[in-house]
């Protein structure tokens, strides 16, 4: 019992003196900024360096601060605190012309990029809320954690001094409050560094928004496709077709056999152009996806596929029509990047459903290190997930293997 108080009270110390350490750190560059100020003379006009300075050094201590204490107590107690900071949308040019950044369109990428880094910068709340920690944390949890090193400290100047009732109180109070001195951190780390529904609401927004506008992009990159398609494939094999069958109808009665010619030609660009318009519908929509559903419409898929490919899979999962395209195109993409990237000779998928969403799973031997990348496919397909509050989650260390982990809560019929 006595050598386990003994290993808290060390393991207490020396938690107490880190937490006192990390949380002070803003106290002790207004400190500073006091002694400059008192050395100066005290006179009101030299007091505006050293406290602007100290105020500076506020703001870029706070978001260190505050990110260490969440470490320490994720590392201590196992307490996530989610750090609830704003991420930075892509960049991305509307159809339009102009250049959305997450809160505005601005009519070229320096604006966007420029304002982008303003709002992050001031206007997100959890710029204040580290503020808030960081001016409260050092009357609370700091003065709680410097108890053990106070009295370390007032043990040794006492016996230094000849005090030893001083050295004697001070021993003590450092070794009984050790194992509890760093406690209060947590608690007030949790209290003030978590997200308030406030921000939370406000972060679902400017989600919601950025998937908004990441439906736009798509939803026109789509139609240019389709567009492009029609007119280079399918449309120019019609015109042609016309074209042959006029030329066919005046030869008919002049030159019986080079109408003929012209007609087994016509029939053959008709058979092209029927299989063009069948792979544009397919890469809109797989029919098989519609009649059979996203289990038989990835075991098509992996027939076609060049990797040696295995599915398991609940055969009488269906889910709504909108989350089956994107869980399919998402394993699509998947196994193109297999082929493409990593090159892959094997893949597995894996799709499962219960009463709360769908887990589908990718996994191939290629040779790894992928990752979510902004403005990547990756990063695209995290967003399409998100659109259903779906995660996207990629494990992928250099030489492999790479696993790909989707879920999207919903409910199957």
């Amino acid at each position: 019992m006595m050598r386990q108080w003994w290993a808290d009270a060390r393991m207490g110390f020396a938690r107490a003196c880190v937490v006192a350490g990390v949380v002070m750190l803003v106290p002790a560059v207004w400190a500073v900024a006091v002694a400059l100020w008192l050395w100066w003379g005290g006179s009101p006009w030299t007091w505006i360096a050293p406290f602007a300075w100290a105020a500076i050094g506020t703001f870029a201590l706070s978001r260190p601060v505050c990110r260490m204490t969440r470490s320490l107590v994720e590392k201590w107690t196992g307490a996530v605190i989610p750090p609830g900071y704003r991420q930075a949308a892509p960049i991305t040019q509307m159809a339009t012309g102009y250049w959305w950044n997450g809160f505005s369109y601005e009519r070229t990428r320096r604006d966007a990029l420029m304002d982008q880094r303003m709002r992050l910068r001031w206007r997100d709340p959890a710029v204040w809320r580290d503020l808030r920690f960081t001016m409260i944390a050092p009357l609370t949890a700091g003065v709680a954690a410097a108890v053990p090193p106070a009295g370390l400290v007032a043990a040794v100047l006492g016996f230094a001094t000849s005090s030893p009732l001083v050295g004697v109180l001070g021993l003590v109070v450092a070794v009984v409050a050790a194992p509890y001195a760093w406690r209060p951190a947590v608690p007030v780390a949790v209290r003030l560094l978590r997200p308030t529904p406030a921000m939370a609401l406000a972060d679902r927004v400017d989600e919601l928004t950025s998937q908004r506008a990441d439906a736009t992009v798509a939803q026109a990159a789509e139609i240019r496709r389709i567009e492009r398609d029609l007119h280079d494939g399918a449309q120019a094999r019609l015109v042609a077709l016309g074209l042959s069958l006029a030329t066919a109808e005046k030869l008919m009665q002049t030159d019986p056999d080079r109408a003929r010619a012209l007609l087994r030609d016509a029939r053959a660009g008709a058979a092209t152009s029927l299989n063009e318009l069948r792979e544009l519908v397919r890469g809109i929509n797989p029919p098989v996806l519609t009649e059979r559903g996203l289990v038989d419409a990835v075991r098509a898929f992996a027939l076609d596929s060049p990797l040696e490919t295995t599915v398991s899979a609940d055969g009488r999962l269906r889910l709504e029509p909108p989350i089956e395209s994107a869980v399919y195109f998402g394993v699509a993409e998947l196994m193109t990047n297999a082929v493409k990237h990593a090159h892959a000779t094997r893949a597995r998928i894996s799709i499962a459903g219960d009463e709360t969403g769908v887990v589908v799973e990718v996994e191939d031997d290629g040779r790894g290190g992928a990752g979510v990348r902004a403005g990547g496919g990756l990063d695209g397909l995290r967003r399409r997930l998100a659109v259903f509050d779906g995660t996207l989650e990629v494990t992928s260390p250099e030489g492999g293997p790479t696993r790909v982990r989707m879920v999207v809560p919903c409910e199957s019929l």
